[in-house]
């Protein structure tokens, strides 16, 4: 950060509230209303307190590197204006016009590491390259799809909507890592908008052709930068697809009968999906997954072990079979590790009693509510059955590949608002089914 963004952040922030305060009528009811700004708020102090971490505590890191990269295209529109283009819309490192400028960078022709680093080119040319507002640039764009998020789920439950506001925009780990200069931002976004453009066509039949649109960028974009984050959303979403259609059958007999075939159809058309989406892919292809998972699991655990963040969860070998192994230990580490004496900066400190939070909040909904009913409540709304899939399938993604609790607390975020949500949801129902004499028990937020 340079003293640029001592005095031009201010004035973009001011520009950023206005635009909140403009919008905000259209897109709030009388309910929501109350979490807009100061959600719109945590974004912003999320996105200027990572770079000041990152600056002052890390010394460097991921989103100094992006800045770098922008930093060069930036330099190339000053110098011509064709250059610069080239350098946005060409991997061709031969081409003598950005050759100079492609040598000097070492993401030039990544997928998704480049890809960011369009998008934030083309931000710092509206910002006089000032690494502060490309930062509140990716918040904005990051607030926008958790808010779309915070609406689908307040439409589907909206007896819950004080708790999933909670769920979505004020967890720690989530505003923090969700909101500064990183590819982060962009993905959470992004899958705020999927979960909105995929309710609304498939499922409530409403606003289609905007929300068919921005659902398919924004998925276009995970697809870029992390697509095992849309892989992971697929199947759970197309499956939910089916069993909410199976709900709406009134004749029991006839739901009864149909429901296996639907779930059937729905998890197989699910996975075909997951799978072709990623066919050819050198990291995440079927053929390939196996064993790019060992190589990056081991080496974030290596780098790490020595100072205590890294964590085993057994041995993955390469193959999809050792995978499977594990996966019950990765769902584990993933939503309810670290624990709070694995804590070793206030960062991961953060993490671990967010961990902390969702193990009292999960026991405690088994104790009152008993296992099986609370199994059954799960099956029978659909809402549920898909936050908690795409969770435990997600959760098993990053928990193989992670190796350290640093990269997990980022690589987990996009479930976390699903996983708490499903549990406030979850909560809510249960309470219906207590006696009288325990409704009156407070809901904890």
């Amino acid at each position: 950060m340079e003293l640029q963004d001592l005095f031009l952040t201010p004035f973009y922030l001011g520009l950023f509230y206005a635009l909140a305060f403009a919008v905000r009528p259209r897109v709030t009811n009388l309910y929501t209303r109350k979490y807009f700004i100061p959600a719109f708020t945590l974004k912003m102090v999320g996105a200027i307190a990572l770079g000041l971490i990152y600056q002052f505590y890390y010394e460097g890191g991921d989103t100094f590197n992006y800045y770098y990269h922008v930093s060069i295209i930036y330099k190339a529109f000053g110098d011509s204006f064709p250059a610069g283009i080239k350098l946005l819309t060409s991997t061709n490192k031969l081409d003598p016009e950005i050759s100079r400028y492609a040598a000097a960078m070492f993401w030039f022709g990544a997928n998704t590491e480049y890809y960011v680093v369009r998008i934030a080119a083309v931000i710092s040319l509206l910002c006089f390259n000032t690494y502060s507002v490309i930062a509140l640039f990716f918040a904005a764009i990051s607030f926008t799809g958790m808010w779309a998020m915070y609406i689908t789920f307040a439409k589907i439950y909206p007896a819950a909507y004080k708790q999933l506001a909670i769920a979505v925009f004020f967890l720690p780990s989530v505003f923090f890592w969700g909101s500064g200069f990183m590819k982060d931002s962009l993905c959470i976004g992004a899958l705020g908008w999927v979960f909105y453009g995929f309710y609304n066509t498939l499922i409530a039949k409403k606003r289609v052709i905007f929300s068919a649109i921005i659902g398919i960028m924004c998925a276009y974009l995970l697809t870029m930068i992390k697509v095992y984050i849309l892989m992971s959303f697929m199947a759970p979403a197309i499956f939910w697809v089916f069993n909410e259609n199976s709900q709406r059958i009134k004749n029991a007999t006839l739901r009864m009968l149909v429901k296996p075939l639907f779930i059937v159809i729905g998890a197989g058309i699910g996975l075909v999906g997951a799978t072709q989406l990623t066919e050819g892919d050198e990291r995440f292809d079927v053929d390939n997954i196996g064993e790019r998972t060992r190589i990056t699991q081991q080496a974030l655990f290596n780098r790490t072990k020595e100072d205590g963040s890294g964590y085993d969860i057994g041995n993955i070998d390469g193959s999809l079979g050792s995978i499977v192994n594990v996966a019950p230990q990765a769902v584990f580490v993933s939503i309810f590790r670290p624990f709070i004496w694995e804590a070793r900066n206030p960062v991961m400190l953060l993490s671990a009693l967010e961990a902390f939070w969702f193990t009292f909040l999960t026991l405690r909904i088994f104790y009152r509510t008993g296992i099986f009913r609370t199994f059954r409540l799960i099956g029978s709304l659909p809402i549920l059955s898909f936050c908690f899939l795409f969770t435990i399938i997600l959760a098993i993604g990053v928990g193989t590949n992670s190796g350290n609790f640093g990269t997990l607390v980022r690589y987990k975020i996009p479930l976390m608002p699903f996983y708490l949500g499903a549990l406030y949801i979850l909560q809510a129902e249960a309470l219906k089914l207590t006696p009288s004499r325990r409704r009156s028990v407070t809901v904890a937020a």
